[in-house]
């Protein structure tokens, strides 16, 4: 039987959810892209990423991308020319965007040019920017101990310690459920993590104690 360690509600609330909720739910996403008046242009372009399964962050982000295109030149994005693509990425360049930034913009615009628009003539100025792979920081296994132990209180300790112990993202540890903590064969199930997949991590007896302690001390009463 799986170990019932944690609520999903106390999980819910490991990280801010004024902050990450928002970025991360799609029925909020989805929410600002179509309660809002579309043309029917902007209309096209959600229709062809639904087509495609886009998720609606991916969509929201995309729509957002191509809004800011169309207000540099300051009308429909529907009559750019291959001069207004690449005064804008001449902008985005000059006011200081990051490689990430460049690069999401130039694949919503690659999208928006090749398939909403039909036009892959101006897709083909939009060349992603290389950026250079760096060597990330290890913590040392006493570092880790000393940052986990500064956490304000048990909910944010267990947390921190699933994301960094088990390797899941902010959006995972939001998500994870009391279903998805199986004590017998020691794994976490994550539904639905990035790329929309599946998948298994690995949790330690350490990391299981902890789940356990904060679960004894949130579950609901009664």
């Amino acid at each position: 039987m799986t170990e019932q360690a944690i609520s999903p509600s106390v999980t819910a609330q490991a990280i801010n959810p004024s902050v990450t909720t928002l970025a991360i739910t799609p029925s909020v996403t989805a929410q600002s892209v179509t309660t809002q008046v579309i043309s029917p242009l902007r209309q096209r372009m959600i229709e062809d990423m639904a087509i495609r399964k886009f998720t609606a962050k991916t969509q929201h982000d995309y729509v957002q991308r191509v809004k800011d295109f169309a207000t540099f030149p300051g009308r429909s994005p529907r009559t750019a020319e291959s001069e207004d693509v690449r005064r804008f990425r001449l902008h985005l360049a000059s006011c200081g965007a990051g490689t990430p930034t460049i690069n999401a913009t130039c694949a919503a615009l690659r999208f928006f040019f090749k398939v909403t628009l039909d036009r892959p003539d101006l897709a083909k100025h939009l060349t992603f920017v290389h950026e250079p792979r760096k060597v990330p920081v290890v913590l040392s296994p006493e570092e880790v101990a000393r940052f986990l132990e500064a956490a304000p209180g048990i909910k944010y300790k267990a947390a921190l310690s699933v994301a960094y112990g088990a390797g899941l993202r902010v959006s995972e540890v939001v998500s994870l459920k009391v279903s998805d903590i199986d004590s017998q064969r020691m794994m976490l199930r994550v539904e639905q993590g990035k790329g929309r997949k599946d998948r298994h991590a690995m949790l330690s007896p350490v990391l299981l104690e902890l789940l356990r302690d904060w679960y004894r001390l949130a579950r609901p009463r009664g």
